[in-house]
């Protein structure tokens, strides 16, 4: 069965879209030079084009290599590019910004400092803010994680799980209009990735921030996302847009139903389009 998903603009989550261009990704190319005298020069990301609104939830997913994380990289201003241009709230991306924090995969969090120092850090090292106006926003940010009662706790202390909400709440404090993530629950087991993705839904319900959101996991794609971008092999390029169609709040009841599962079938078919068709 061939399902129809809804693409361009809808209904679903409509609500959390916000300002329109917000996020403003224009004919994006990303090439990196050839290492050697005899290699050619490797074109990793061609002609990418991508719009999200100030509330969006964007999630970006694709096959192993085809530039996801070089594509987020370059949002965070961590790597420069060949053409093509990036814009956050109307001012283009030269380098690492204020705009755009980045939650990687791994929570890399400092051992000798405890979960409020080190979602302290980052905003320390800036010193654009007072001694209480960090207090302040390292409370908040720890509160809307789960972890108030774990402020003097140490890395080796707190699970996997609970690394990876310090890691959000060190993106949270510094207060961006962008979260980037780059598959940050890949490494954690099932059951805490799924109490992690509720409480990213829910989190993404309370606040004003948009996000861009790496995965490889097409469930969670579907849950987490209001619009859902296709990428191709490599060189990546955006071979289809979706919106999906579910409204905000959303509860895990959502992946048991058939509509869920459509969906989850056509990106799969899209994704794996000889495995599905097999399979079928």
């Amino acid at each position: 069965m061939h399902v129809q998903v809804q693409t361009g603009t809808g209904t679903g989550g409509e609500h959390t879209k916000g300002t329109p261009g917000f996020l403003t990704i224009d004919h994006l190319s990303k090439i990196y030079p050839a290492r050697r005298s005899a290699d050619e020069p490797l074109l990793v990301v061609d002609d990418v084009t991508v719009e999200a609104g100030s509330r969006e939830f964007v999630v970006i997913i694709g096959p192993s290599g085809c530039g996801k994380s070089t594509l987020l990289s370059c949002v965070a201003g961590l790597t420069d590019f060949e053409r093509g241009s990036i814009t956050i709230g109307g001012r283009p991306v030269t380098g690492p910004g204020t705009e755009a924090a980045v939650v990687f995969q791994h929570a890399s969090l400092l051992p000798w400092r405890t979960v409020e120092q080190n979602v302290a850090y980052g905003l320390k090292l800036r010193r654009t803010a007072a001694k209480d106006e960090i207090a302040e926003r390292v409370h908040k940010a720890i509160g809307l994680v789960g972890l108030t009662g774990f402020e003097h706790h140490y890395p080796h202390e707190v699970s996997g799980g609970m690394q990876q909400r310090v890691n959000l709440a060190r993106a949270l404090v510094v207060e961006p209009s962008l979260i980037l993530m780059d598959e940050p629950f890949g490494a954690l087991d099932a059951l805490t990735k799924e109490t992690m993705q509720d409480e990213l839904s829910a989190l993404f319900g309370r606040i004003d921030r948009a996000a861009l959101f790496i995965t490889h996991d097409i469930r969670e794609a579907v849950y987490l996302a209001d619009k859902i971008l296709v990428m191709s092999a490599r060189p990546g390029r955006i071979e289809r847009e979706f919106t999906v169609p579910f409204p905000r709040p959303r509860t895990r009841a959502i992946t048991e139903t058939l509509e869920f599962e459509q969906i989850v079938r056509e990106l799969r078919l899209l994704l794996h389009p000889k495995k599905t068709q097999q399979a079928g």
